[in-house]
């Protein structure tokens, strides 16, 4: 079926429509129901293993000797492949390894571990045995991994003893101790994967060894358990007090992630897929292990960076090597490999035949990046929406189902199984093209979060605003003909003279000039027109005329716009904030422009830039 077929199939009826969708797992008790509305469920009464479903079921189907998980590590110069017997093999040992610790179904483990295999063969042997893992990002500080430690309670600590930033060695144990200090909950015990580019010490009764661990394991089976039974609890970038633990059940999860890699990304079994992420963020999860694995594709395990481990063709080098069909990754890595490689040098050295479509999350894709990108490849380049919370693409261009057109600035269609609306903040339904509250209608799809951890009040605060619907945080608006325009976090939208103003509206035209890499706006407060936009810009490297370029970036933002967004100031920085997962953190960037203390979080990929910007500032 078309895509315009199928997401009238789905509105039409959607548990018919999620149950098919479910058939193509394998369930120990497929679901007669598909939706309980009192306790908002999917699937209610079906039993499955996500991990039987990820890796034994293929093995079972002879694909056994089939690519199921390729290593690339820059920084360390391994590289190494597992097929899906060998994954099997691997998992089921690192599970009873975990079970030999007195972890069992229900229990919380949370791996700690930088991108190697096997932090994702501990993640699959926690689904395998019914525990409930929590990633916490390698080198996350001390004291964020221990607000996460004490918010879920683990009954194991997964760590390793390093890992690795361009041009530097990060010892994670010394952090894991000082956490395990700082926490008042102790786990029973921890096991580390010792790196033989840095060695840890181990705390003698607390501390196991995971070689001698794993070695002296006996592998464990597959643990049945409730579509609706936790699957994982993963902590949202930035977060700032309470932790904010999103809970992602079994059922409704695999089934979707299994339903979007044909139908959203046009993948099969057998095909590469790589998401270039990490496995601390929510793209790690659904789109490095889980997604894949369940379609029986090979999955690509990256620990490198897009530029610098070695330059900026590492992305195009793997994709040839691998044969990868469809890459995903953040549009700040685009930013980062265009700066690197403004004339596309290393793309045009690459064969890239392979590639189908490259596809962008993480923050919004500006046009001028999206376009730059789409044109050095020659390649559909699809923008796509979604969030933590919601686990999986809601707004996208589903390639699987034929979509074709890509409008610059949008993000795409509704996916199926999503119902969006934007509503101005008095709750009133706006019209095509106005910007308002970007909401989805109750009841989520089968895969986005029904609950928060230990944090009941909080996940129910994202229900109150507009009831009936979710509210993303997002400012957006639809079009006359349905695509969907994300806009920037709601707070993001300034009032300038009592006129709304989309600052992501203006990013658009400042980062549309040629000498510009990337760029934030946010609103600074005006004494006479309450706020003003100030803009931060990135320019390519050897660009020397910066007062013409602010010249030029100030007419283009009023000819585009119109007078009242004129820039108050634009400051030309070497680099923009922004967490590890590769958003711009425009909230410190409004603190330091509106002279407030400023609290660098520990999700900051590299704190230095706070200081360059305050003197750009002063």
């Amino acid at each position: 079926m078309s895509f315009t077929e199928v997401a009238a199939t789905a509105a039409r009826d959607p548990g018919k429509f999620w149950l098919e969708a479910a058939r193509g797992l394998h369930w120990s008790t497929f679901p007669e129901t598909a939706h309980d509305e009192a306790g908002d469920v999917w699937f209610p009464d079906g039993v499955l293993n996500t991990c039987y479903n990820a890796v034994d079921r293929h093995v079972e189907a002879g694909r056994g000797d089939a690519e199921a998980l390729i290593y690339e590590s820059p920084f360390t110069g391994r590289a190494q492949s597992y097929s899906f017997a060998e994954l099997q093999d691997h998992v089921a040992r690192t599970a009873g390894m975990i079970a030999s610790a007195g972890v069992g179904k229900g229990d919380r483990v949370i791996i700690y571990m930088p991108m190697i295999p096997e932090a994702v063969f501990a993640m699959l042997a926690c689904a395998r045995i019914g525990a409930v893992h929590s990633v916490v990002f390698g080198g996350f500080a001390a004291p964020e991994l221990a607000k996460r430690i004490e918010d879920c309670t683990p009954a194991l600590v997964l760590s390793a003893s390093c890992g690795f930033e361009p041009g530097r060695t990060i010892a994670y144990k010394p952090l894991l101790d000082k956490a395990l200090d700082l926490a008042s909950h102790k786990p029973p015990g921890t096991i580390i994967f010792q790196r033989e580019e840095l060695l840890a010490d181990l705390v003698p009764g607390r501390d196991r060894d995971w070689a001698e661990a794993v070695a002296a394991a006996e592998p464990a089976g597959c643990v049945d358990v409730a579509s609706s039974d936790p699957l994982y609890i993963l902590y949202t970038s930035g977060t700032t007090g309470t932790p904010k633990g999103v809970v992602r059940d079994n059922g409704g999860h695999a089934t979707v992630l299994h339903w979007s890699m044909r139908n959203i990304y046009g993948v099969e079994a057998g095909d590469t897929y790589w998401a270039a992420s990490d496995i601390g963020w929510v793209v790690g999860h659904s789109y490095i292990v889980y997604g894949p694995l369940l379609k029986g594709c090979a999955t690509i395990l990256f620990e490198g960076k897009p530029v610098g481990t070695p330059d900026a063709g590492i992305f195009w080098n793997l994709v040839d090597k691998h044969q990868v069909k469809v890459l995903f990754t953040a549009p700040t890595a685009i930013r980062a490999i265009r700066r690197s490689d403004p004339d596309g040098t290393f793309i045009d050295g690459a064969s890239l035949s392979s590639l189908s479509a490259l596809f962008l999350a993480g923050e919004r894709a500006d046009p001028d990046t999206l376009l730059w990108i789409a044109n050095k490849l020659g390649k559909p380049v699809i923008d796509h929406w979604w969030q933590t919370e919601l686990g999986w693409p809601a707004i996208a261009t589903c390639l699987g189902l034929g979509e074709s057109e890509i409008r610059a600035g949008s993000a795409g269609h509704a996916v199926p199984g999503y119902r969006f609306r934007v509503l101005d903040d008095a709750g009133n339904p706006v019209g095509a093209g106005t910007v308002g509250n970007l909401l989805i209608e109750q009841p989520l799809p089968p895969g986005a979060f029904r609950s928060l951890w230990n944090n009941p009040e909080r996940f129910a605060a994202g229900f109150v605003d507009f009831p009936g619907n979710y509210t993303t945080g997002d400012a957006g608006m639809i079009d006359a003909d349905g695509f969907i325009h994300i806009m920037g976090r709601t707070d993001d939208i300034i009032n300038v003279a009592g006129h709304r103003l989309s600052t992501g509206q203006m990013e658009e035209v400042v980062a549309n000039h040629p000498q510009v890499v990337e760029c934030a706006v946010v609103g600074a407060a005006d004494d006479l027109k309450g706020e003003m936009p100030v803009g931060f810009v990135v320019t390519r490297p050897g660009c020397e005329d910066l007062e013409k370029v602010h010249g030029e970036l100030v007419a283009s933002v009023r000819g585009d716009i119109g007078p009242i967004a004129s820039p108050r100031s634009i400051y030309f920085v070497d680099g923009l904030p922004k967490t590890r997962s590769g958003k711009i953190l425009r909230n410190l960037l409004r603190d330091i422009i509106n002279g407030k203390e400023v609290t660098v979080p520990q999700t900051i990929e590299d704190a230095s830039v706070i200081d360059t910007i305050r003197q750009a500032v002063t």
